[in-house]
């Protein structure tokens, strides 16, 4: 039975898809649970596996196609036995789009020969032997702008006439073919324009015209819609605070220094006491720990927290599950493996999909403060600067002490500021005084 393969949801906000990597070929045999190909999603890059086994007959998407909606068809198997006749057979009956548009079953065009000078042009002539597959739209695409779909050449499966080809031939304005103005009912004589003794016109350059174009990724689309619909509808507001750790970096170099060799190795960060101290503080002052809805406000039972990974796609946030309940060494292992599933693309949807609170630290590039955009639905999140010596009044004295920058973005629609500010001064306890993370 000839099966299509759709483009998958592979997660539940994913709409549409990129595909990354051919695995197999056109002809290749394939078992159940082979690699197929690899499919980039807004997040992350995933892998689609075969459900059954057959021959792969043809690939409709090749590597590289971009924004395939969810359930089209991007490559159809052969099983029981089946040869390419039946791929036609099944491209020309597939409901499924097969284009770079939604199609209905393969319709024919019958199109409209052009009439000859003298003919009778309200009488329309067709050939049987000019019958052109085309999708709707891009009959629709022709017809608005008054172009004969049997001049253009298909670029789609089987020379199937699509958007894509519409588009160029109206860039051309009028194309033609052997001197007829394809979409007009007349013919066109051509003008001859000797070029003796013309002069080429200067070349113009608009200013700022050096550039180079990148294209979007889907997760970097995605990046962009999700922050500016949180900063235009959540009323933001911030609160800083700045936590002294000349004591957790004592501990840190400590802990750090009595770590076993090979199995069971770590080496804690800063940002890991950060995790656990955000962790506990949520704990003291649960009311931080909710989501905003236009009906209710929702409550969040489990702490887990979000950690910022820049990736060379853009952003990406993968989470450390009930953060509150697991160990500075447990927390140090756990976001060294997700920011490395991270970088290279394979993070799973259950690895970064939820989470109640983000933290951001830039600590590591030395900027000393910012200000963080909240990642719906949760209310807060935490930006970290970079820790350095600063000048501080203590009792009265003027000394030297390393200091560390933090600001809490807030959703005041969820969080109050004396709510907010309760749950910095919880912070920074436990930050400068990090014995109290590991009792």
């Amino acid at each position: 039975m000839t099966t299509p393969i759709l483009m998958p949801a592979l997660s539940p906000t994913m709409t549409e898809g990129t595909i990354s990597k051919w695995h197999k070929v056109e002809g290749d045999e394939v078992a159940a649970g082979d690699l197929l190909a690899e499919i980039e999603t807004d997040k992350a890059t995933m892998e689609l596996e075969a459900v059954e086994e057959g021959i792969l007959g043809t690939i409709l998407k090749p590597e590289g196609s971009e924004g395939i909606p969810v359930n089209e068809t991007i490559a159809i198997m052969l099983t029981d036995g089946e040869d390419t006749s039946h791929l036609n057979a099944y491209v020309e009956s597939s409901s499924s789009e097969v284009g770079d548009e939604n199609q209905t079953p393969a319709d024919l065009v019958e199109p409209q020969v052009l009439p000859k000078p003298g003919s009778d042009s309200k009488k329309p002539q067709t050939d049987a032997n000019l019958r052109k597959f085309a999708s709707p739209l891009a009959r629709r695409a022709a017809s608005d702008a008054g172009i004969d779909l049997t001049n253009i050449v298909g670029s789609g499966p089987h020379g199937r006439v699509v958007k894509r080809d519409l588009e160029a031939a109206i860039a051309t304005k009028t194309p033609q073919v052997n001197g007829t103005v394809i979409g007009h009912s007349e013919v066109s004589v051509p003008t001859v324009v000797s070029t003796e003794n013309m002069v080429p016109a200067p070349l113009k350059r608009t200013p700022g015209e050096n550039f180079t174009e990148i294209p979007h990724s889907n997760m970097r689309m995605v990046i962009a819609d999700r922050l500016t619909k949180s900063s235009n509808e959540i009323p933001h507001f911030f609160l800083t605070i700045e936590c002294e750790i000349e004591r957790l970096l004592e501990m840190r170099k400590d802990l750090n220094n009595r770590a076993p060799e090979g199995e069971g190795s770590y080496k804690l960060s800063v940002n890991d006491f950060v995790v656990r101290a955000v962790a506990l503080a949520i704990k003291k002052v649960p009311m931080v720990n909710v989501s905003w809805t236009d009906k209710a406000m929702r409550q969040l039972n489990n702490i887990d927290i979000s950690i910022a990974v820049a990736t060379e796609g853009g952003l990406i946030t993968p989470i450390i599950r009930n953060a509150d309940r697991k160990g500075l060494t447990e927390i140090s292992i756990e976001t060294k493996m997700l920011a490395n599933k991270a970088r290279d693309g394979k993070l799973t949807p259950e690895e970064y999909q939820g989470g109640s609170f983000t933290i951001s630290n830039l600590g590591m590039y030395g900027v000393k403060e910012f200000s963080a955009i909240i990642n719906q639905p949760q209310s807060c999140i935490l930006a970290v600067g970079a820790g350095e010596k600063r000048a501080v009044v203590k009792k009265d004295t003027l000394s030297i002490a390393t200091m560390m920058s933090c600001t809490l973005s807030v959703d005041h629609r969820a969080v109050d500021g004396a709510l907010g500010a309760q749950y910095l001064q919880a912070l920074k306890s436990l930050i400068e005084d990090p014995l109290t993370m590991i009792l």
